[in-house]
């Protein structure tokens, strides 16, 4: 299976978070799933495929030529995909995944999985979409969710493929009864 992550470029501020991503790229790794993701090098992106790559999996980066002309990617990926501009990067990782998470990053990881989110809730994509709530960095977008369904914009059949975990194991927990390894 081709596991999508979406996170950030830097490494915030909580020194855990490091360690979550390294056991959810161990795990990729060492379960016999392929990781895609962004490509970079740097944060929680290199930290997430060299974790992978070191547990002996895949990781396929999907990056603009912008950020290839900047250096900015893993070298020891598995295969590199080069896109012309940030939304054929966007559709590329889309196509390549089966499921798809989220861990905490800034703008362009909850633009990223807001759109999973949508197509998921709109049934355009069959795939499940788990936000990596670390600490409860996802709490608020979980309130909105709910919001969302009490104020009638959305019901829970739409959201039934969108998920909430707080640590590998429930990740892990959720990909098995999706039937996915």
């Amino acid at each position: 299976m081709n596991i999508t992550v979406y996170l950030g470029s830097s490494e915030g501020k909580d020194a855990s978070l490091k360690e979550a991503v390294r056991q959810l790229g161990t795990w990729i790794g060492e379960s016999g799933n392929a990781l895609v993701y962004g490509g970079s090098k740097i944060g929680l992106m290199g930290i997430l495929a060299e974790s992978v790559v070191e547990a002996g999996g895949k990781a396929t980066g999907v990056e603009p030529q912008f950020f290839i002309d900047r250096v900015l990617q893993y070298d020891g990926l598995t295969e590199l995909i080069v896109t012309e501009g940030m939304a054929d990067r966007k559709a590329k990782m889309i196509e390549l995944g089966d499921a798809f998470i989220a861990m905490p990053g800034g703008t362009g990881t909850l633009e990223e999985i807001a759109e999973i989110m949508s197509m998921v809730s709109l049934k355009h994509l069959d795939a499940p979409c788990i936000l990596y709530n670390h600490k409860g960095y996802y709490d608020d977008l979980k309130k909105q969710l709910q919001k969302m369904i009490r104020e009638g914009f959305s019901d829970s059949g739409r959201q039934s493929r969108i998920f909430f975990a707080d640590d590998i194991s429930q990740i892990i927990r959720i990909l098995q009864e999706q039937n996915l390894k």
